[in-house]
């Protein structure tokens, strides 16, 4: 390759990848392999806070840089946004035409400039947020989008609020959609699920799926509560949490004592990208009730796994589970209730979601996101 023909260099956050585990560390994680694996237009330099030690995921392929530190994005975020310290991300990554900031904020930077915001579930229901984590994103994310050249937002939904509750121009956002990876499919061998469920200390039982960070956004408290009510009418069946540990949990916790439903809730904490093809394929259905997301991966991933999602009727939701997806809503648990029990008790309807979601997954790739991204790319270079 030529001297005029060399790649174009471009700065990518993969901090999310590293330190995330749950929708935005997967967003980064599987765009940047999906980049990986396309044409040799760009050479990319990832950024990774609190990574020194750490092995490059892409050790191996010669169109990528590794660029830990030893400060942790904690620190990073007091040098660049509470100091304000003008220290440009070139410091770290080198010279590059074009730096990506992968969650929410943007650092100080000389090259041209793209932000991915993922929701505005902070200013939308603000209630749910953790105030110091409230507090730091109402101060920096509407100057990171101000600052920023262009914005990425995951859904339609996120994009009008950005129009909405920041006056950001339309021209200014592009909606990139997530896509749903190839390892979701339905685990149809009993022997690799009941392998998952014992690894996690879950029974074998019918459950209910719900995945995501615990947290008072995703609305666990009302999600118990229904299947209390569904157990009460004679509909036997659990329901499991998949997600890591986060904030403002106890209400979640009092509606499962309030409910006395501790034997029939189960909490598997994080679990392995690996292992959740099995778990979804051993559902019932998937329940995403959330009072907001900005996109909502697990309904594609259920989906493509042959399993029945039920969402909520707000935000990104229906944008994302299309006419797949049986929506409630989130705040009347008499809707939460009677979504269930009708994809429960209705095999009818539950051959037809699973022959639509199919469908729908299929629309969704990250190798799709991945060639958009790229076009998003050349339009600021």
């Amino acid at each position: 390759m030529s001297e005029a023909q060399a790649p174009i260099a471009v700065g990518i956050d993969y901090t999310p990848a590293h330190e995330q585990g749950g929708g935005i560390g997967r967003y980064v994680r599987e765009l940047t392999a999906a980049l990986a694996e396309s044409p040799e237009e760009f050479r990319f330099s990832l950024f990774a806070a609190g990574a020194v030690g750490c092995a490059s995921p892409f050790a191996n392929h010669p169109r990528f840089t590794w660029h830990p530190t030893r400060l942790t994005p904690q620190w990073w975020a007091r040098i660049w946004h509470r100091l304000r310290l003008p220290i440009p991300i070139e410091a770290i990554v080198g010279n590059v035409k074009l730096y990506h900031a992968t969650d929410f904020v943007l650092p100080p930077v000389q090259a041209r400039s793209l932000l991915t915001v993922h929701d505005l579930s902070f200013v939308r229901v603000p209630a749910t947020a953790s105030p110091p984590l409230k507090r730091y994103l109402d101060r920096v994310v509407p100057r990171s989008v101000l600052r920023a050249d262009h914005i990425l937002a995951d859904s339609a939904a996120t994009k009008d609020d950005l129009i909405e509750l920041y006056g950001t121009p339309s021209s200014k956002i592009t909606v990139l959609y997530s896509g749903v990876g190839s390892r979701f499919s339905p685990t149809k061998d009993s022997h690799i699920r009941r392998m998952v469920l014992e690894k996690y200390h879950l029974p074998d039982r019918p459950y209910i799926l719900s995945v995501g960070t615990v947290q008072p956004r995703k609305n666990y408290a009302r999600l118990v509560r229904a299947v209390a009510v569904l157990r009460e009418r004679g509909i036997d069946i659990d329901v499991v949490i998949a997600g890591g540990r986060g904030w403002l949990e106890d209400s979640i916790y009092q509606a499962v004592d309030e409910t006395m439903m501790t034997e029939h809730v189960h909490f598997a904490g994080f679990v392995d990208d690996v292992d959740l093809p099995a778990l979804y394929s051993a559902a019932l259905v998937t329940a995403l009730p959330s009072l907001y997301e900005g996109f909502g991966i697990p309904i594609l991933e259920s989906m493509a796994c042959g399993v029945p999602v039920i969402t909520s009727n707000v935000s990104s939701l229906p944008e994302v589970g299309g006419d797949a997806a049986v929506t409630i809503s989130p705040t009347d648990l008499d809707s939460i209730i009677d979504g269930l029990q009708r994809v429960l008790e209705d095999q009818s309807l539950r051959d037809q979601m699973i022959a639509r979601g199919f469908s729908r997954a299929a629309q969704f790739s990250w190798r799709s996101a991945a060639a958009h991204l790229r076009q998003v790319y050349r339009s600021l270079l």
